[in-house]
C-alpha cells in the first residue's frame, strides 16, 4: 500500500485531494489483496487508481461587455469496466485536476454499489456561474460542449450536473449537443421533465441520504422521527435532504452556503425551506437573508481562519454534510460527538477528512460514507438513462419505490460485506470493499486493457 501511495505522489505531486481519496479506499481494502494475492500481480492497484483517459481543454466565451474570456475545462474518464462513465460536471472556481480525480475515483466505487450498469467519471470547469447573466452561462456551456462532446455519447460517457450544474446549465448542454451531433440521445442525465429527463431526479441524492440514514437507525431500533439534524449546504442536495428529514418527523436547525450558516433552534419548517428554494433557486442570493427574514434564526458569517466550523458545534442527534469536500475537520468531529451526534450521513463527496473519520470509527458512531449514502443521485441518473433507452417515462411513485430499494441494497450491501470482512457496523469498510471488488473482479474478466 505504501508503495502504491508513494507512486502516486511521485507521479501526481499537489493533488491533495485525489491522494486523500485514493488513501481512504486502500488503507480499507488490504483485506481483500490478502485474500486475492493474485490482484499484486496483475497490477490491479495501479490500474485502478490510474485514469483512463483525460481530456483537458480550453473554453473560449464572451461576456454581456463584449470581452473574451477563457477556462479550462476537464473530463475525467476514469473506470469503464461497468459500463459507460457516468458522473457529474461541476463549474465552480475551485475545480482542478486533483478534485475531478478525487470525484471521479470515488465515483467508480459509488456506481458500482447501485448495482446499475455504469462505469465512473467526472468533470467540469473552473467557470463559476455565479453573478453571470443566463446568456453568459449558455455562451459559455455551448463553448464548453463544443469541445466535449467529441468525448461523450449515450453508451461511451453519460455527464450530468453537479455544482454550479443544475437545469439551466444540462438544458444548454444538451442543445448544443444535439445541434453538433443532429441527434437526440439520452447523453446527459438531468435533463427537463418535458425532453427526457426522470422524476425525482433532482430530490434523488437528498432523498437517498435520508433513506440511507434511517435503514441505519432501524439497525438500532431508532427512527428520524423526533431527531434533530445539523444540515450543512443550500444547494440542491441539502434542499432535498431537508425535505425529506421534515417529511419523516426530523427537525433540522442548520443550512449553509459558502459564505455563512444560520442555527435555527426552532427548526427549519416546510414554509422556511420553501423560501430557501425561493432564495437560491430563483433569486440565487446568500444564506444571511433567511435570517433577516426569520429573526428567530441566528447567522454566522464564515471564516477560513477558524480552525473549526461552528455549524457543527451545537446539539444534535445526527450530520448530514451537504456542501463541499472536506468541510468536517477532526475538530469538526470532536465537536459532532462532544454535542450528542451519533450519526452522520454523507450527502456530499469527500466532507470529512481522514482524521475526522478516524474520530467517527474510533467512537463508534454510525458514519456512512459519501460513496455510498449519497448513491442516490447517480441511481436515478442510471434509471433516467434506462428510461431513454426505452423512450419512457416512469410515473414518480415507480422512480421514488426503485431509488428506495436501491438505497436499501446498497446498505445491507455495506454491513454485510463489513461483517464478512471482520468489519461488523463499518460502512466505509463495507463499502469500499463491496465496489473494488466488484470493479476489480470485472477489469480482471476484460483482460489487461
Amino acid at each position: 500500500m505504501d508503495e502504491i501511495m508513494e507512486l502516486i505522489m511521485l507521479r501526481d505531486p499537489g493533488e491533495k485531494e485525489f491522494h486523500q481519496a485514493v488513501r481512504e479506499v486502500l488503507e480499507t481494502v488490504e483485506p481483500v489483496l490478502q485474500r486475492n494475492p493474485h490482484y499484486k500481480r496483475l497490477g490491479i492497484l495501479e490500474r485502478i487508481t490510474e485514469p483512463e483517459r483525460v481530456i483537458i481543454f480550453r473554453v473560449p466565451w464572451v461576456d454581456d461587455q463584449g470581452q473574451v474570456r477563457v477556462n479550462r475545462g476537464f473530463r475525467v474518464q476514469m473506470n469503464s469496466a461497468l459500463g459507460p462513465y457516468k458522473g457529474g460536471l461541476r463549474f465552480h472556481p475551485s475545480v482542478n485536476l486533483s478534485i475531478l480525480k478525487f470525484l471521479a475515483f470515488e465515483q467508480v466505487f459509488k456506481n458500482a454499489l447501485t448495482s446499475l450498469p455504469m462505469g465512473g467519471g467526472k468533470g467540469g470547469s473552473d467557470f463559476d456561474p455565479k453573478g453571470k447573466s443566463d446568456e453568459e452561462v449558455m455562451r459559455f456551456c455551448q463553448s464548453f460542449m463544443a469541445e466535449l462532446y467529441r468525448h461523450i455519447g449515450p453508451n461511451t460517457d453519460v455527464p450530468a450536473g453537479d455544482i454550479g450544474v443544475g437545469a439551466r446549465e444540462i438544458g444548454f448542454l444538451f442543445g448544443m449537443y444535439k445541434r453538433l451531433r443532429n441527434e437526440f440521445t439520452g447523453v446527459l442525465t438531468g435533463k427537463g421533465l418535458n425532453w427526457g429527463g426522470s422524476l425525482i431526479r433532482p430530490e434523488a441524492t437528498g432523498y437517498g441520504c435520508v433513506y440511507f440514514a434511517a435503514e441505519m437507525l432501524a439497525t438500532k431500533g431508532e427512527e428520524l422521527k423526533g431527531k434533530t439534524c445539523l444540515v450543512s449546504g443550500a444547494g440542491n442536495v441539502a434542499q432535498h435532504t431537508v425535505e425529506k428529514l421534515l417529511e419523516l418527523g426530523a427537525k433540522v436547525v442548520t443550512m449553509s452556503d459558502s459564505s455563512g450558516y444560520i442555527y435555527d433552534e426552532s427548526g427549519i419548517d416546510e414554509k422556511k425551506l420553501a423560501f430557501i428554494k425561493r432564495l437560491k433557486n430563483v433569486r440565487r442570493g446568500r444564506i444571511k437573508e433567511y435570517a433577516e427574514e426569520f429573526k428567530e434564526a441566528v447567522y454566522t458569517d464564515a471564516d477560513p481562519s477558524r480552525d473549526h466550523n461552528p455549524l457543527w458545534d451545537h446539539k444534535a442527534d445526527c450530520a448530514f454534510p451537504c456542501a463541499t469536500e472536506n468541510e468536517i475537520n477532526g475538530k469538526d468531529a470532536q465537536n459532532l460527538i462532544n454535542n450528542g451526534v451519533r450519526l452522520v450521513c454523507e450527502g456530499a463527496n469527500m466532507p470529512s477528512t481522514l482524521e475526522a473519520i478516524d474520530i467517527f470509527l474510533e467512537n463508534r458512531i454510525m458514519y456512512a460514507p459519501g460513496k455510498a449514502a449519497n448513491a442516490g443521485g447517480v441511481a436515478v441518473s442510471g434509471l433516467e438513462m434506462a428510461q431513454n433507452s426505452m423512450r419512457l417515462n416512469w410515473p414518480r411513485e415507480e422512480v421514488d419505490y426503485r431509488l428506495q430499494n436501491i438505497m436499501k441494497n446498497i446498505h445491507k450491501t455495506c454491513l454485510e460485506t463489513a461483517e464478512e470482512y471482520g468489519e461488523p457496523g463499518n460502512y466505509l469498510a463495507g463499502a469500499n470493499i463491496a465496489g473494488f471488488v466488484k470493479v476489480v473482479d470485472a477489469m480482471i474478466d476484460q483482460g489487461l486493457v
